[in-house]
Formats: C-alpha cells, sequence, structure tokens
C-alpha cells in the first residue's frame, strides 16, 4: 500500500489536474458509470460537529475508493483543519487497498475543482474580478481554482473575522504569486462582490452571506459551505435572478443542502427552476451559458465520484514519479 501525504500530493498534481479529473468525475456521475451511494451522516451536536463517510466504485476505472472527513468548524479556533481525512484508494479487480491518501488535500482539491470546472464551463470569458467569502479549511483551493480558471486581474476575500481575512489574502498574495492575480481584503461582503464576474460562497452560515440584489448581471456565482439542511449562505434572491442553476449531483443537493431546500419549500423557487447536473453539460445533454448577461449559479456538496477519480489520477500520477511510502 502507497501512503501518500499532503506534501507527496502537492508535488505530482496540480489544480488543473485536478478540474480535469472533476470532470470526469461528473461525467462518470451522469452517465451512471459509477456506483455512489449517498454520504452516511452522523452529527455531533457535542462538538459542533458531522462525521461523514463517503464511498465510491468505477468499473470502468476499476477503483474504489472510501474517504472518511469530519466537518468541524470550530477547529479553525484552534489552528487546525476544519475537514480533517482521508481517503482509502481500493483496487477493483482484487479488493486490495492500494493506497492512503491524506484526505484533506484530496477533499481540497476536489472541491476547490469543482468550483473550477463550472467557472471554467459557464463563467464569462473575459471574467476580471472575484469574489472569495469564507476563509476556512476549503478557501484556499477555492481561491486557486477560480483563478486557475479565468485570468483574473482581481479577488477580493471576505471573512466575518477581518483580521483573518487580511491575513488569509497576505499568506494567499504570496502561495498564488504566480497567477500574478491581486488578492485584496475586502471589510464587507458588498464590497467582496461588488462588480465580481466569479463569486465563491464557503462557509458554514445559516443565513446569507451576500445580498442577492447587489450581483451584476452575467456573473456565475459557486455555492460550497451548505451542507446541511439548516444550513443557507446562498441568498435565494440570486436563485430568482439566476437564469440557470446547476449541480454536481441534484439528488446529492436534494438531500442535505439548505441552499436550495430552504427556498424550495418556502416556494422561492421550483424543481423547474433548475437546469441539471453539471455532468449532463459536459456530455452536452444541456446547455451551458447562453449570453454575456446570464447568472448562473452552480451549487456543490461534493459526491463520492470526484474523491475516487482524484485520488485514482493521483496513484497514478505518483507510480510514474515514484512518489509516495510504500507500507506492507
Amino acid at each position: 500500500m502507497l501512503l501518500l501525504s499532503r506534501d507527496n500530493i502537492n508535488q505530482v498534481f496540480t489544480m488543473k489536474d485536478a478540474i480535469e479529473a472533476d470532470k470526469v468525475a461528473f461525467r462518470l456521475f451522469s452517465e451512471n458509470k459509477t456506483e455512489v451511494p449517498l454520504r452516511t451522516q452522523i452529527v455531533s451536536e457535542k462538538q459542533n460537529g458531522t462525521f461523514l463517510f463517503m464511498p465510491s466504485y468505477a468499473p470502468d476505472l476499476d477503483a474504489a475508493a472510501l474517504k472518511i472527513i469530519n466537518i468541524f468548524p470550530d477547529n479553525i479556533d484552534k489552528g487546525l483543519a476544519s475537514a480533517p481525512a482521508q481517503v482509502l484508494l481500493v483496487d477493483g479487480k482484487t479488493g486490495y487497498v492500494n493506497a492512503l491518501l491524506d484526505g484533506v488535500t484530496v477533499t481540497q482539491l476536489r472541491t476547490g475543482a469543482a468550483s473550477g470546472v463550472a467557472f471554467d464551463l459557464l463563467g464569462r470569458r473575459e471574467a476580471k474580478k472575484g469574489a472569495l467569502i469564507g476563509t476556512g479549511g476549503q478557501a484556499a483551493t477555492q481561491l486557486e481554482a477560480m483563478i486557475c480558471a479565468r485570468e483574473l486581474e482581481s479577488v477580493y476575500v471576505f471573512d466575518q473575522n477581518l483580521e483573518r481575512t487580511k491575513a488569509f489574502a497576505t499568506q494567499m498574495t504570496e502561495k498564488l504569486k504566480d497567477y500574478h492575480t491581486k488578492i485584496l481584503p475586502a471589510s464587507t461582503s458588498d464590497e467582496a462582490i461588488s462588480d465580481a464576474d466569479l463569486i465563491i460562497t464557503v462557509t458554514p452560515a445559516t443565513k446569507p452571506v451576500f445580498d442577492g440584489k447587489k450581483v451584476k448581471a452575467g456573473a456565475t456565482i459557486s455555492c460550497v459551505g451548505s451542507y446541511q439542511p439548516q444550513m443557507q449562505e446562498m441568498d435565494p434572491v440570486i436563485l430568482e435572478r439566476a437564469s440557470k442553476i446547476y449541480f454536481d449531483s441534484e439528488e446529492a443537493v436534494l438531500s442535505e443542502s439548505g441552499d436550495i431546500l430552504i427556498p424550495l419549500n418556502d416556494g422561492t423557487i421550483t424543481k423547474d427552476d433548475f437546469t441539471g447536473d453539471i455532468g449532463d453539460l459536459l456530455l452536452e445533454k444541456i446547455s451551458g451559458r447562453e449570453n454575456e448577461e446570464e447568472i448562473i449559479v452552480f451549487k456543490t456538496v461534493g459526491i463520492g465520484a470526484q474523491d475516487l477519480v482524484t485520488a485514482q489520477k493521483i496513484y497514478e500520477r505518483a507510480l510514474e514519479e515514484k512518489i509516495g511510502t510504500e507500507w506492507s
């Protein structure tokens, strides 16, 4: 079995690689070529946390995976990752576990890459400004995916903690300097989203974190953080204004995301407003952006196929480059 740490993974796999891996995952999912049971959730009210178990299998890849990821938002105040995780990659021909990967890194890459896929397919080609709301454990790769998908001049970052926002912007400016995008702290979410072409929200909020009326025409919004029915970071106004609403998996979103469930239940939107899964867009079964004025929403909660394909691609690259630690 090959052990692959964060450093190992970053040695062999880039955000561009992750975006391409997610495209494969979304296609396979929409073609019904993956077995991806809805993830099992166990909520810990005591610790304000959630334990998540995500199995997946792709016969075409001769691979299966199990990700164990635990969402503990309060970890950020302890200097810890808010989503500790591991991924077990299984050989589909023998049933043997052939790799154990740092699941935090896999999750960050594939979750960020989902937004990257949405922006690559649906973002305005001439996009110049981005906005990122949230600076937690998933924020760094969300930011990188945004500027990987489009050559943005600037991205404004907002978090409720201004000092954390400033520190994050400084850190990301250095880490992502090769992209030549200005990463700037915003004092309010209104400031962040003003004139933004691409917007990402990645928070555990239970009420909207931006004003949907202030989003510009032509913007593409990726909402990442709402993964429980009571969570809602997306202003329902933006769903009313949106021309198209896409999902990574409509079934998964409707099983857990308050971003869609709350406005669906109160009649703000109906299922007739849904465009479909992004995998169907990749397969050209549904249409994409049709003009520069459309506001487009992408809601993602994550599906096991992303973990499986990303882990498999990382494993293959690590074998090629002889990276990692063998454990027997």
